[in-house]
């Protein structure tokens, strides 16, 4: 998924980093729920801050109480000097859940 900020429906940012946290992980979930995903379908996340001493501690409370305990996805986080006015991003690669077609034994993969 594409990274989500705590923007509000105006697209400013929430006020608090607290709120720009909780509110980037609710629009997440929207995102994931569009494609019948949930939380638990995260295999991985990618987070920036841009004063991350500062922040990680909130950060990780969120993530504690909205995504539960382990097995956690990978993550990373990186920290930033600008994100256009937002103080957080989130972006994840998570699964999709449901049957897909097999790979066609007949075509070569790179892999």
């Amino acid at each position: 998924m594409s990274g989500q900020v705590g923007s509000r429906e105006d697209g400013s940012p929430e006020p608090s980093f607290e709120d720009q946290v909780r509110r980037a992980f609710a629009n997440l979930e929207g995102v994931l729920t569009a494609a019948g995903c949930g939380f638990d379908d995260i295999v991985d996340v990618t987070t920036f801050h841009t004063n991350p001493d500062a922040q990680l501690e909130t950060v990780m409370a969120v993530r504690a109480e909205l995504l539960g305990g382990p097995p956690y996805p990978n993550w990373t986080a990186i920290g930033a000097t600008w994100l256009a006015g937002f103080d957080f991003e989130i972006k994840v690669i998570a699964r999709v859940p449901g049957d897909f077609p097999k790979a066609d034994p007949g075509i070569s993969h790179p892999c």
